[in-house]
């Protein structure tokens, strides 16, 4: 005799649902049927048995996910809540910018950049130029400010090779190098970029072409569940509150090596050698809705509208939150030509400057919008129901 197509279970709860439908009876057309006159779900379910009539029927929903169109190409996630990997080389970027709905799977990758944290692709092909277009296009698709352009490091030096939007990441010195020592923790080496400007970044890519032969990773944290794994209380703390962001770093690095700061820097509003800017402590996503914690170690100097103690003793323990928690990071060791993509939005990250050798890749960072936040966006697991 043959077994029955699906075996619905009871829910002893509640002993008029049922629940456990089989995949194609919960794909068929999307609809939750949670409706109490079971001829109309018959007349559109043909596998719902008669013997089911006295029940309701709930179709539950499959969990969400942000791929979209780059659903057709094998990905996984590197963690819960941070770090999606394209493992297979085939899934070129290059290929992506120049496909007949390139604007749909751009789009689709800058909203899952954006929900995901950081997004890694292997082995591409990009150049510099096509690298700058990408980042130019995913922020645009995502429906940032038309002044918002690529940003120009202060410190960046235009050459033959590169213009000043394209810095350089090098273990030789410039722009990852201002401040670093070997005689500190490396936990200090976290921070978000250039948000020390009035409009700071919301998308960076980086190509690693040249590296150690071992070593040189680099660490990302969720800023998304940063701000969940604080207690309610103090959530609603800093939601009220403002930080400065002080980049007074590279100023003094342009002075000792005899450069100009560049401005403007890749928006309007982004001038000056100040270098100096103030943001919402708790920002809300304008992609995802969701609440996140900007604050950094980098470039975060003082928290406005506390004494001077209490805000050295706040930013202490928000630091250490992000560089102590390491269920809410990802670790990715580089491959040559590998390319990371991440959202400075909602993100914080680290190189580990453990290695000999030569460590030396490309960067676009493109411009945002001003940080804001909104009282009444929610949490990434409050939206998401985790």
């Amino acid at each position: 005799m043959p077994s029955p197509p699906f075996c619905p279970t009871h829910d002893h709860q509640h002993p008029n649902v049922i629940r456990n439908f089989p995949n194609r009876l919960r794909a068929d057309s999307g609809i939750m049927i949670e409706n109490r006159d079971i001829s109309k779900a018959r007349s559109r379910h043909s596998l719902i048995s008669s013997s089911l009539l006295p029940f309701i029927i709930i179709m539950v929903a499959a969990p969400f996910s942000p791929l979209g169109s780059l659903s057709v190409f094998d990905s996984y996630d590197e963690t819960p809540h941070i770090g999606t990997r394209f493992p297979n080389k085939s899934v070129q970027l290059s290929r992506l910018l120049e496909a007949p709905n390139a604007d749909e799977l751009l789009k689709d990758l800058a909203t899952l950049v954006s929900h995901r944290g950081v997004v890694f692709f292997t082995d591409q092909d990009i150049d510099v130029e096509k690298q700058k277009e990408l980042g130019a296009r995913l922020g645009e698709l995502g429906g940032k400010p038309a002044t918002s352009k690529l940003h120009v490091h202060p410190i960046s030096e235009q050459t033959p090779e590169l213009t000043a939007d394209v810095s350089v990441i090098s273990s030789e010195g410039g722009i990852a190098r201002v401040g670093y020592s070997n005689s500190t923790r490396a936990s200090n080496g976290w921070h978000t970029d250039i948000t020390f400007e009035p409009v700071p970044s919301d998308f960076a890519i980086l190509k690693m072409h040249t590296l150690p032969a071992v070593g040189g990773d680099t660490l990302w944290a969720s800023g998304y569940e940063a701000y969940d794994k604080l207690s309610p209380a103090y959530q609603k703390f800093l939601e009220g509150l403002t930080a400065l962001h002080d980049g007074s770093g590279f100023v003094e690095y342009a002075k000792e090596q005899g450069l100009a700061i560049n401005e403007p820097r890749g928006s309007p509003e982004n001038i000056g050698t100040k270098l100096q800017a103030v943001h919402p402590v708790i920002r809300t996503h304008p992609v995802t809705g969701f609440k996140t914690l900007f604050v950094n170690r980098g470039f975060t100097k003082r928290i406005v509208e506390l004494h001077e103690e209490e805000s050295d003793d706040l930013l202490a323990y928000l630091q250490r939150h992000v560089s102590e928690n390491h269920d809410m990071q990802v670790r990715f060791r580089w491959s040559k030509n590998d390319v990371a993509i991440w959202d400075n939005r909602c993100t914080f990250h680290t190189a580990t400057n453990d290695y000999t050798g030569f460590r030396r890749g490309n960067r676009v960072v493109s411009i945002g919008e001003k940080p804001y936040f909104d009282p009444a966006s929610k949490s990434r697991r409050a939206a998401l129901g985790l």
